[in-house]
């Protein structure tokens, strides 16, 4: 049952992977498993190679704790591979209420997060400043178009999934930023072997440097990175708020014109400038689907932990 479920937490990660904008480090930190999601892959380093050697590569796999690996990235991949073209059909065609379900599942994480830290101080509200404005400053960039080169691959899925363990920050957005973001989903929905090949060896590289930083700041300064970290994923906010203008388009990877570079509106301006409905009554509901979700998981986490502690009371 727990791998079942920890299949399931990687399968919303990879979920939200796919939408720029939306980061699957929100849902792992959320879901309650970034620390050990870290902690897993920082013991894939040369001492696992004396494990196997020494113990078998069964206890290697047990060392790095295989099986939990196993299911999370399993999901997240039969998410990407399942879902790409579902979330992109909803993006294209039902944007508003999609947009606002992730608006209000960052902001209920950002409340989340913000309850783990212990007590607050200038420093941590600095950090938190910090957090917030380099992620805005992030979302404010003008994509680039690197060329579609297997080095760029290679470099762009080193980059993505290093954002991609980091609540708050879009792996998805930053390829979209690179200008890779067509040719990878495309690649996604195509099964394009040599192209995926190249970016999760790209992957590879940067989850097994990166985790290393991110875990020891974890382990060392817990509070302080992680009210960074939810400065991160406030400065987010404005990347996904819902009603927005487009100012100019680019021509992706099936030759169609989508939006490049877009400017927030309010609702009531939306209407006035597009000439479209704003949706708001599905946008609240949307909005208040994604607390609901956060707020369910929060109360799934308390339950559960409350459990096991009087199941180690009892034995």
């Amino acid at each position: 049952m727990n791998y079942l479920l920890t299949y399931l937490k990687g399968m919303a990660m990879g979920a939200a992977d796919v939408v720029p904008g939306v980061s699957g480090g929100t849902i792992a930190f959320i879901t309650g498993i970034l620390d050990t999601l870290l902690e897993s892959i920082r013991r894939i380093n040369p001492k696992l190679i004396s494990v196997i050697r020494e113990q078998g590569v069964k206890q290697a796999f047990e060392y790095i704790n295989g099986p939990f690996l196993v299911c999370v990235f399993g999901g997240i991949l039969t998410s990407i591979f399942s879902l790409s073209k579902l979330i992109t059909y909803l993006l294209e065609t039902h944007p508003i209420p999609v947009w606002s379900f992730f608006f209000g599942l960052i902001l209920i994480s950002v409340v989340h997060m913000l309850k783990q830290v212990k007590g607050f101080s200038f420093i941590r509200l600095v950090l938190f400043a910090l957090g917030t404005v380099f992620a805005w400053g992030i979302t404010m960039l003008s994509p680039i178009a690197l060329e579609m080169t297997y080095l760029n691959i290679f470099i762009g899925g080193s980059i993505a999934i290093c954002a991609m363990l980091l609540p708050g920050i879009s792996g998805s957005f930053i390829l979209l930023l690179l200008g890779l973001y067509p040719s990878v989903l495309a690649a996604a929905k195509n099964f394009d072997i040599t192209i995926l090949a190249i970016f999760a060896s790209g992957c590879i590289f940067g989850l097994l440097t990166f985790s290393h930083l991110l875990s020891a700041l974890l382990r060392k300064f817990h509070d302080g990175t992680l009210i960074f970290l939810t400065g991160l994923m406030l400065g987010t906010l404005g990347k996904i708020w819902p009603w927005k203008e487009v100012l100019t388009w680019r021509t992706n990877s099936s030759g169609q014109q989508v939006p490049l570079l877009e400017q927030n509106l309010s609702p009531l301006q939306f209407e006035q400038i597009t000439g479209q409905p704003a949706h708001i009554a599905w946008a609240v509901a949307a909005l208040i689907c994604g607390v609901a979700l956060v707020w369910g998981l929060e109360l799934f986490a308390a339950r559960n932990g409350m459990a096991n502690v009087n199941q180690d009371k009892k034995g």
